[in-house]
């Protein structure tokens, strides 16, 4: 590697590589100043092991903020330090003349926001961007920046306004511990993972006082209703009300103490997420009244019974699969908590209904054992999913300003992180190429552009040798070809999917790449993506069907034959309304799958 020092290039010799390891032993041996760094960029040499030795010691010192020159570097104490963010700290960073001169802290950062919106003569919107791998606490972090925003940008002058002020600001932050219980599971990285994206946006008016919010989601990870990893647990919000549901609701939503729902695994652990007076309390602060929220809550357990519900095999292709003796309990049970009719319930679940021919023949066709399992599945998904961003606009009209009262916004973009587990499919497919773009977005804006600040000034420096991962995110998005787009076009290509097809079909033709990797002892068809973070082996085992993301027509319709008045919300009767998951014949229409909508999230956040 070429080195420029002092404006000339040299190629580093035996000598210069036994100068190098002699200073980096001294400053390894300097371990006792290692906590007062205050800033990545004063370590000497600069290299991942003594950045790693300096995080450490400032770890170990309990100092969990540290700046690497424009950005801010945060570890997760993993224990409770409520000095750290006390209101009394978060107004002294704020009354600061220097913000940038006292201790790195995430204050700083938003103070330093704050003041650039403040600054400027012309309004400019400033958004922060927190990232890093799952557990690294970035919902932690966007939720202390929330509630510093709540009080810097406050204090209006008249009592009345300071009221009215006040309530805008106590639902802006009683939206987090809604939309974390509906949001958030454990895994097994972390005990309070967000399963979607945010980008929270703060809405500023000319005197720069906060007077409202919006929050705009990405992803759900709504296949973890039906199917959780094991050791892993479903959203917080099943186990709440199975937890913190008096007698008389228990009576109600049929969740009597110590029932085992299939959806439902490790509930005997207790977190501090499974408070559920917490959720209700901010759900009435959102303006989401007691009956309704009931009615949430008793549509939820309903979802539960449905995850109980079994089938027998039928052995005849003719004849639908029968439920199981000690499911029919369950399936009552769920039938009469989403108010829909059990013979049309059953069936849908049983029986497939294919159109076919220019006539448009309706057929049916009974559905094997593991159709029936996947319906149940794909309804529960689909309610909850519903449900899901129903509440987010609920939230957001409760929490948004008026467009007339208000100039600028500070965003707040909380990306789940970086994610490696025995088992990755489309969903960690889609959260590592999320990673991958803001990693750019970091590198474009940050190494690079300083770089060529520091050579157009002609200043002396040392080139660092920096990841570019752009050569990831062209395997992952880029054109013509690309990972995405043959996911893609496996989805159009009217034939069933083959996991090992795919993954043929994805070394052949991105044979080229040096970023995807080959996984030739897994015993199942995969692929493996040399991400910035680390290799990832992908599964392609039901890659497709997951981007397909199809909706069988019937169960929208039967949704709509529901009594409940939420459910009546969620799936309103439509005539006119026509599925685009089973086009057939000459009015197939190009499928917008879930890896498209991603890409289009991620073009608008970028």
């Amino acid at each position: 590697m070429l080195q420029q020092v002092n404006g000339h290039n040299s190629s580093p010799d035996a000598h210069g590589r036994k100068r190098l390891r002699e200073d980096l032993q001294e400053f390894l041996g300097r371990e006792a100043p290692l906590h007062l760094l205050d800033d990545l960029t004063k370590v000497n040499p600069v290299t991942l092991e003594t950045v790693l030795r300096c995080l450490q010691a400032r770890y170990m010192a309990d100092t969990f903020y540290t700046n690497a020159g424009c950005t801010l570097v945060a570890l997760n104490p993993f224990k409770p330090v409520p000095q750290l963010y006390s209101p009394e700290l978060m107004r002294e960073y704020h009354a600061a003349p220097q913000p940038q001169k006292l201790k790195p802290h995430i204050f700083s950062v938003g103070e330093q926001t704050y003041r650039n919106v403040k600054s400027l003569i012309e309004p400019v919107n400033q958004s922060i961007v927190v990232s890093g791998e799952s557990g690294a606490g970035k919902t932690w972090t966007s939720r202390c920046l929330m509630k510093f925003y709540a009080v810097v940008a406050a204090s209006p002058t008249s009592w009345e306004s300071h009221k009215i002020a006040e309530r805008i600001e106590q639902r802006i932050l009683n939206s987090n511990p809604v939309m974390e219980a509906f949001g958030n599971a454990c895994t097994l990285r972390n005990n309070n993972s967000s399963r979607f994206g945010k980008f929270i946006q703060l809405q500023l008016n000319r005197a720069q006082q906060m007077t409202g919010a919006a929050v705009q989601t990405y992803l759900l990870e709504k296949t973890r209703v039906a199917c959780q990893a094991s050791s892993e647990r479903n959203f917080h919000i099943f186990y709440q009300i199975c937890k913190g549901a008096s007698a008389d609701e228990r009576l109600q939503w049929h969740l009597p103490e110590g029932a085992a729902f299939s959806w439902l695994p490790n509930s005997e652990r207790t977190l501090e997420e499974d408070c559920f007076e917490v959720t209700r309390e901010a759900m009435l602060h959102l303006g989401i009244n007691t009956p309704t929220q009931n009615n949430i809550f008793k549509v939820l357990a309903g979802l539960l019974h449905l995850g109980n519900i079994q089938f027998a095999d039928s052995g005849d292709e003719a004849q639908p699969c029968q439920l199981m003796d000690d499911a029919k309990c369950s399936f009552r049970t769920s039938a009469s908590l989403l108010w829909l009719p059990e013979d049309p319930l059953l069936e849908t679940l049983q029986i497939r209904t294919i159109r076919a021919g220019r006539q448009q023949q309706v057929f049916r066709k009974p559905c094997s054992q593991a159709e029936c399992d996947t319906r149940r599945d794909c309804l529960a998904k689909l309610v909850y999913a519903r449900l899901f961003d129903w509440l987010v606009s609920v939230i957001n009209s409760s929490i948004c300003a008026d467009p007339n009262y208000w100039t600028t916004f500070i965003g707040l973009l909380d990306v789940y992180g970086f994610e490696s587990f025995p088992d990755n499919s489309l969903e960690q497919l889609c959260i590592n190429y999320a990673n991958e773009k803001l990693q750019q977005h970091f590198v474009a804006h940050y190494l690079k552009a300083q770089q060529e600040e520091y050579a157009v000034e002609g200043l002396e420096w040392s080139f660092v040798n920096y990841q570019d991962n752009q050569t990831c995110l062209d395997l992952l998005e880029g054109s013509p070809i690309s990972i995405c787009s043959l996911i893609n076009e496996e989805c159009r290509l009217n034939r069933p999917s083959s996991a090992a097809q795919l993954q043929t079909r994805i070394e052949s033709a991105l044979a080229g790449s040096p970023c995807l990797g080959h996984s030739k002892l897994s015993r199942e068809p995969s692929f493996t993506v040399l991400h910035y973070a680390g290799p990832v082996r992908y599964r392609t085992a039901g890659l497709v069907e997951k981007n397909k993301d199809p909706v069988p027509p019937e169960l929208t319709r039967l949704l709509q034959q529901s009594q409940d008045p939420l459910l009546k919300v969620l799936f309103p009767a439509d005539p006119e309304e026509k599925s685009q998951e089973e086009p057939s014949g000459q009015s197939r229409v190009p499928v917008l799958t879930v890896v498209s909508k991603f890409k289009v999230g991620l073009v608008v956040l970028t």
